[in-house]
């Protein structure tokens, strides 16, 4: 069946309207829609959104597949609304060259359940001594724009310099991993009251601060863009801020868990709250919050970092860094910002679809929910209540932070070009 009606959404939330897909577009949006013949889906009370795209994805093939695969990590994707993932350079190998970025990408397309767009490593091996292969990243079969060392700062000037230099001839980026090594050694939480009381060593907000200043100030010099990955502190708002305001070419991100999460968190001594950057304090979220709200900060994105059960079921100290987040992400954010009245849906689907598919250049998503546009969606029962069950994942690991919390909203379908890949929050 090639047609689908979807009946009744609040489209962004919106007035309820019939939304009419044919095929992979979008036909027509109205009311009193009809399709002889079409599979109806009855959406009264739900809200249909374009569908949600992730900047800053962790899908570990190749090499870590006991932590995820791309066909793991793209129907975690899917069943939590989106459509397209950027695949993060940190893998084993490397994603450094067209060889490795082709593959994950040809892997995204094998997968089917979102589209996935390989992120280039900007430094040979992260390492930071030598640059990649930037320009045949971009010209393989995989179309790199965007580039980052993430999970390692670029931290030498130089470096960081020629790079931005080096996208600004194809219109590419550099995502910034804002972590000033030599101030965050032995780093194990945020800086501050809790980690002091705890013994824990602690990881100063200048570290991420000082970079990111650096950081506008060379994309100013050379005249290229600069996008600042997971921005945690209410110092960092405040540089991205100045930034923008002197009409420096620059955006930023924000992980959910950001935005809900604080230091006190960690005088449990669970692992599944240890992160990088850390969990900071209730300041720190609170500016977040507001600076997502007034566009400061550009997007939400997961950082979404699967790792086996050895990795997080340890001591504090030995644990790895980072959380799942795919399949959590748009709860937190209504919980954080639309049932906060910071934002609309409609301001969400800007900062979940349509601003990251801008800055990543994928084409084809975040689009307007209109007639003769891709039919990337997602429906979302807004009114659902329940708590996160972390052995219902599709993801491979389960180092969630959200076991056992009340979240609202509920991804129910999601569309991939008219093709279905969660229906009634199962996978198809």
């Amino acid at each position: 069946m090639s047609k689908i009606l979807i009946r009744g959404a609040k489209v962004l939330g919106g007035e309820a309207q019939d939304v009419l897909i044919d095929g992979e577009t979008i036909e027509a949006v109205g009311t009193g829609l009809s399709a002889e013949g079409a599979e109806v889906v009855e959406a009264e009370g739900k809200v249909l959104l374009p569908g949600l795209v992730d900047l800053h994805t962790h899908l570990r093939e190749p090499g870590r597949e006991d932590s995820e695969t791309v066909l793991t990590g793209t129907r975690a994707a899917a069943s939590g609304g989106f459509t397209a993932v950027f695949a993060m350079a940190n893998t084993f190998p490397v994603a450094d060259t067209a060889g490795v970025v082709e593959q994950v990408y040809r892997l995204g397309q094998e997968s089917g359940y979102c589209d996935v767009q390989p992120i280039g490593a900007v430094t040979v091996g992260l390492e930071g001594k030598k640059l990649a292969e930037l320009g045949a990243m971009h010209e393989s079969a995989a179309g790199v724009t965007v580039f980052s060392d993430d999970g390692k700062c670029v931290d030498d000037a130089v470096m960081m310099r020629r790079a931005l230099e080096y996208v600004k001839a194809f219109g590419g980026v550099v995502a910034q991993h804002a972590q000033e090594p030599r101030l965050t050694e032995g780093a194990q939480m945020n800086e501050g009251v809790v980690s002091a009381e705890l013994g824990l060593g602690g990881w100063p907000a200048v570290a991420e601060e000082s970079i990111i200043a650096r950081d506008v100030l060379l994309a100013e010099h050379v005249g290229s863009r600069v996008h600042i990955c997971h921005l945690s502190t209410a110092g960092s708002v405040e540089i991205v801020r100045w930034a923008k305001s002197r009409g420096i070419d620059v955006t930023a991100e924000v992980t959910p868990h950001h935005l809900l999460l604080t230091d006190e968190l960690v005088r449990s001594y669970n692992p599944v709250y240890k992160v990088n950057p850390p969990l900071r304090t209730e300041r720190d979220v609170m500016a977040l919050r507001e600076a997502l709200a007034d566009g400061t900060i550009d997007i939400v994105a997961t950082d979404h970092a699967p790792h086996p059960h050895e990795d997080k079921d340890c001591e504090w100290a030995a644990a790895a860094m980072g959380m799942v987040g795919l399949e959590t992400a748009l709860s937190v954010v209504q919980q954080t910002m639309v049932e906060t009245g910071l934002l609309t849906w409609a301001a969400v689907a800007e900062r979940m679809s349509v601003k990251p598919a801008e800055i990543g250049g994928a084409t084809g998503h975040g689009r307007p929910v209109s007639a003769g546009e891709p039919a990337n969606l997602v429906l979302v029962d807004a009114d659902y209540r329940g708590a996160v069950d972390p052995a219902g994942f599709a993801s491979r690991s389960r180092n969630t932070p959200y076991e056992g919390r009340e979240l609202p909203g509920r991804v129910t379908h999601t569309w991939l070009r008219g093709r279905a890949t969660l229906v009634d929050g199962n996978l198809a």
